[in-house]
């Protein structure tokens, strides 16, 4: 009888008490403070206690909204509309804040100060050397995910789990060269409107794939013990809408600031 009483009578999953947000919010605001010091010329190591503490927050918070789907029931059809809802507007949000940064970018550029763009003295990168071959890369690691979704719904647990693999493998790999390219950079952050623009938004991008590959890594390990099922993998298919997005971010950038915006002036080589 007691257990009767205690079963829920509607389909909506009430969340538990969390302390992660608060905790989390905490930790970002140490994280960005040190990071605040350490450009006014303070250590870098002000930077790792809040960074550690947001990697430990989103381990701990992934772990519950695991358990809550996979193994607690709670994640049921009409819960699972929800999470796409707030999936969907989570881009959402993400499109605006990277239409602020072209937004910046083509005002400079359309209006620049001095009748040229880029600027003189700027040397930008070759839009046809490192910055289309990341193109290729991220291209194909959107087909890659797309084929472990197609396994996973086909119950191929080995195609999602190579599909997978090889998109983080190129996930890693476009960090990489992004890497390598802002390494190879002729101008610096601090070298006028142009710079600032350009790093700020392919900086902000390199993050959110950073991001998008660890969001894919942690549904490689879930893959690997055995969870989703063909009818039940809403973490999976928001890592991969989140990827396809980063995608479309970068044709923008690749087209918009590397290409046209950069089109004015001899290649960086």
């Amino acid at each position: 009888m007691s257990t009767s009483h205690s079963e829920p009578k509607h389909p909506y999953h009430l969340v538990d008490p969390s302390p992660w947000p608060i905790i989390g919010a905490l930790c970002a605001g140490l994280m960005f403070g040190g990071g605040v010091l350490y450009m006014h010329g303070g250590p870098l190591w002000l930077i790792a206690p809040g960074f550690l503490g947001v990697l430990t927050v989103m381990a701990l918070w992934w772990r519950d909204v695991i358990r809550e789907g996979e193994f607690q029931g709670h994640h049921t059809p009409v819960v699972q509309i929800g999470l796409r809802y707030g999936m969907a507007l989570f881009i959402a949000s993400e499109v605006m804040f990277f239409a602020a940064f072209f937004w910046a970018f083509f005002t400079s550029s359309l209006f620049p100060v001095g009748g040229v763009w880029p600027p003189k003295g700027i040397h930008p990168f070759d839009p046809w050397d490192i910055p289309f071959l990341n193109t290729l890369i991220l291209l194909t690691s959107g087909t890659t995910v797309t084929w472990a979704h197609h396994a996973l719904l086909e119950n191929n647990r080995k195609g999602l789990i190579q599909g997978l693999g090889i998109t983080i493998l190129l996930g890693i790999s476009f960090t990489s060269l992004q890497a390598y390219e802002y390494s190879h950079a002729a101008f610096g952050f601090k070298g006028g409107i142009y710079p600032s623009t350009f790093f700020m938004a392919t900086g902000f991008h390199g993050a959110h794939v950073i991001i998008g590959t660890c969001f894919l890594t942690v549904n490689f390990f879930r893959a690997l013990a055995g969870h989703f099922k063909p009818d039940h993998h809403f973490g999976f298919e928001a890592a991969a809408w989140y990827w396809h997005f980063v995608d479309v971010v970068w044709l923008f950038l690749f087209v918009c600031i590397y290409w046209w915006g950069g089109s004015g002036a001899v290649g960086a080589g």
